[in-house]
């Protein structure tokens, strides 16, 4: 990658808020998702591995910042979304599977695209992700 471009991905990191940071993180899995449902369709066993552990690894993060104090029921439904997307990329990959990709896909467009509309909110927000 290119060093300026890397400097500038740390730079938005490092600046973003909390909402900002978990919509990154949703846009990093539908990505690696993307790639592999490409990697599927040329073949490309190792690819497809790579980019659904990648998915799996946001995912599990994901699920590993809630707060299930703080965020109550919405945390629990969050949980049990993040874990039957965990279980749809490893059967992806176990299974050769653009369906469980799709699945996956999915949940996680439905769930960055309620973030983007939090990320828009004006007033500050207290977040469990």
């Amino acid at each position: 990658m290119n060093p300026r471009l890397d400097q500038y991905f740390e730079s938005e990191v490092l600046s973003a808020d909390p909402v900002k940071l978990v919509t990154m993180m949703y846009r990093a899995a539908l990505e690696a998702v993307a790639a592999a449902g490409v990697a599927l369709a040329a073949g490309d066993i190792p690819a497809r591995s790579k980019h659904i552990l990648k998915a799996w690894e946001i995912v599990h993060e994901l699920r590993g910042c809630l707060n299930h104090e703080q965020g109550g029921e919405i945390s629990r439904n969050l949980e049990d979304l993040y874990n039957y997307v965990s279980q749809r990329l490893l059967d992806a990959n176990a299974e050769q599977s653009q369906k469980a990709l799709d699945d996956a896909g999915a949940v996680l467009a439905i769930l960055a695209e309620a973030w983007q509309g939090v990320q828009t909110k004006a007033q500050p927000l207290v977040v469990a992700c």
